[in-house]
């Protein structure tokens, strides 16, 4: 199972994120994406939406289910992948590559709960 080391984890809705300063871009794992199927629509939030932490900011649309994804923190989205509009099924090619946001971190322990790659793979090897 593909888990970079390099990427902080929200181990309970399976979000990764990429921390630059106080930037992050977040998106589902290998993991995820595997265990919904193939995606057939990911909503997008605008840019300069602001979030606080648990507020629901997206929803992935698979064959087998809806998700709703929650805010692992607070953010203001900066950018969103407007690809994903038209070929969702991008995130099931490569869940790495294909980001959902860009945001911009507004609190200073914003990254505080999540997980690295080993406590993320712990959590769903178990």
């Amino acid at each position: 199972m593909n888990i970079p080391d390099e990427l902080k984890y929200e181990k309970d809705q399976h979000i990764w994120v990429s921390v630059e300063g106080n930037q992050a871009t977040l998106g589902i794992t290998d993991f995820a994406q595997n265990q919904l199927g193939e995606l057939l629509f990911v909503e997008l939030p605008d840019v300069d939406d602001e979030f606080a932490k648990g507020d629901e900011f997206s929803v992935v649309e698979s064959s087998k289910k809806v998700s709703p994804l929650e805010a692992p923190f607070a953010f203001k989205v900066i950018a969103v992948n407007d690809a994903l509009d038209d070929e969702p099924e991008l995130i099931n090619q490569d869940a790495y590559i294909n980001w959902i946001i860009k945001v911009e971190m507004t609190t200073e322990d914003a990254i505080s709960d999540l997980v690295n790659a080993a406590g993320y793979e712990a959590e769903i090897t178990n």
